[in-house]
């Protein structure tokens, strides 16, 4: 019991000392991470490769047109699982921050590629999570 007293005491002092608090811990833990929006595409079986590389070009050339967006990469399936369910693209785009997808969302670039993207699109797939920055 003594022991635990002892530990506990020396782990508060060390929080006071240094400023450990889950406050500053989550504050440090924000600015050491990045938003990843990772995005899908199922293309149509009538789309033709040459609208499906319009497209992919269109996507690729929002990291210049949109300053929310950090980071950009993208791939196609090469997978031998066979789980991919028809999807062949995949994009990943980055920003800073939640401010930084609410940016990109409205903004006229992206509606404009939306609108490309649509006709040829049967499915499309997005999930966002928080990655440690690089």
């Amino acid at each position: 019991m003594i022991y635990c007293t002892k530990r506990l005491a020396l782990c508060l002092m060390a929080i006071v000392a240094f400023g450990f608090t889950p406050q500053t811990m989550e504050a440090k833990e924000k600015k050491n991470r990045v938003l990843r929006h990772v995005v899908c595409f199922k293309f149509k079986d009538t789309a033709k490769a040459s609208e499906v590389d319009v497209v992919v070009k269109a996507f690729a050339a929002l990291e210049k047109k949109i300053a929310a967006i950090k980071d950009f990469e993208m791939g196609t399936n090469n997978s031998p699982e066979g789980l991919d369910k028809g999807f062949t693209h995949c994009f990943v785009v980055t920003f800073d921050d939640e401010q930084g997808r609410k940016e990109y969302l409205p903004h006229p670039e992206h509606k404009k590629f939306v609108g490309l993207l649509k006709p040829i699109l049967d499915d499309v797939f997005v999930i966002d999570y928080w990655a440690a920055a690089d």
